[in-house]
């Protein structure tokens, strides 16, 4: 770095810095044999070096994630890489490639296609990604390489496709594609065949945020379309349903409901559970309900204190996590501006988790 630094034809160059922590405790109770009663407490650290030229339109980073569970020793934790490109167009094109943060992404992924669990643990997406990214909205298509193929271990990848661009006035139309495959190790085990899942996701979306009186709501309906594939019996299964969400935020608190129904999404979890399918198996159910009660106890640009109620509601079963969540996050930029507190205090930090 210091050598590319020193080199006057590369033009303005910048070193860049981020440093990504956070905390979470959950604690999960009334499940059923695919979310069971835990409690889960860890930490995860994700520092980031890096250098960028021509005012940021080549970004070079690199870093780890540290995972660690809140116990006595060092067992349990992971250490993971980071390090990829990035180039940014003034026109809203961005493509990134190697390991780079799920962050890059721009929201989080609606938990029937990745789960909090896989959340938690798998931080990183393995590949590449091209968005586009404007004012009116974005587009977004990802591959994620999640395992290579050896002698024990299946190969297995996603593709994965996020769409949302406003039409007219608060009128959103918003789209979801994801394809999952799990394909055989090198030993050609005899039990062992090829494994498709695709989950399609067209929906619409009214978002009145800064309208009222709340800072955001915004209300979302549609169709979820399931097929799954086991290639050793030459069929698919076809599965489909309708979900709704709800957000709304005022201040301080958060209030954000799911509603899902219809049948399985993903039948072939009992077989494969999350090598092929990513999603929350709670949508194993035909009808789900998620309500997530959130209080930002501190919010502003680099960090976001939650607690949480969760009320899990399916086919006569119920659940209820409690959970609080740290998340704090500063970089170079950040960093210039730390004396700026109506800046600091003006924006707010995207949770993690």
């Amino acid at each position: 770095m210091t050598i590319l630094l020193s080199v006057s034809p590369l033009g303005a160059q910048e070193v860049e810095w981020s440093v990504d922590a956070s905390v979470l405790l959950n604690n999960r109770e009334g499940g059923d044999n695919f979310t069971p009663d835990q409690t889960m407490m860890f930490t995860r650290l994700a520092p980031e070096l890096g250098i960028s030229m021509l005012d940021g339109e080549h970004q070079l980073k690199g870093g780890v994630v540290w995972y660690q569970p809140m116990i006595d020793d060092l067992s349990g934790y992971k250490v993971l890489p980071t390090l990829y490109y990035r180039y940014n167009r003034a026109d809203g094109w961005h493509v990134t490639a190697g390991l780079m943060p799920r962050s890059l992404m721009v929201e989080r992924m609606p938990r029937y296609l990745w789960s909090d669990s896989l959340n938690y643990c798998q931080p990183n997406l393995r590949g590449i990604m091209a968005q586009l990214i404007k004012p009116a909205g974005y587009t977004e298509l990802a591959v994620d390489w999640r395992q290579m193929q050896t002698e024990r271990q299946r190969e297995a990848f996603t593709v994965i496709f996020n769409n949302d661009w406003r039409v007219a006035g608060p009128l959103r139309a918003v789209g979801r594609v994801q394809y999952n495959h799990l394909a055989k190790s090198s030993l050609d085990i005899e039990d062992e065949h090829v494994n498709d899942d695709l989950m399609i996701n067209p929906m619409l979306a009214i978002d009145l945020s800064h309208r009222t009186a709340f800072d955001s709501l915004r209300f979302d309906a549609g169709a979820i379309i399931a097929m799954e594939r086991d290639r050793s019996e030459k069929r698919w299964r076809n599965r489909a349903g309708f979900t709704a969400t709800a957000t709304a935020r005022w201040r301080w608190i958060e209030l954000d409901e799911t509603l899902f129904l219809g049948k399985d999404l993903m039948p072939l979890y009992p077989k494969f559970g999350s090598q092929l399918n990513l999603g929350d198996p709670y949508y194993r159910n035909r009808a789900y309900s998620r309500t997530d009660a959130i209080f930002h106890i501190v919010s502003n640009r680099f960090v976001d204190l939650t607690g949480s109620l969760i009320f899990h509601a399916s086919s006569g079963r119920s659940g209820f996590w409690q959970q609080v969540t740290c998340r704090f996050y500063i970089d170079n930029r950040v960093w210039k501006r730390r004396h700026d507190r109506d800046w600091l205090k003006s924006g707010r930090l995207a949770p993690l988790y």
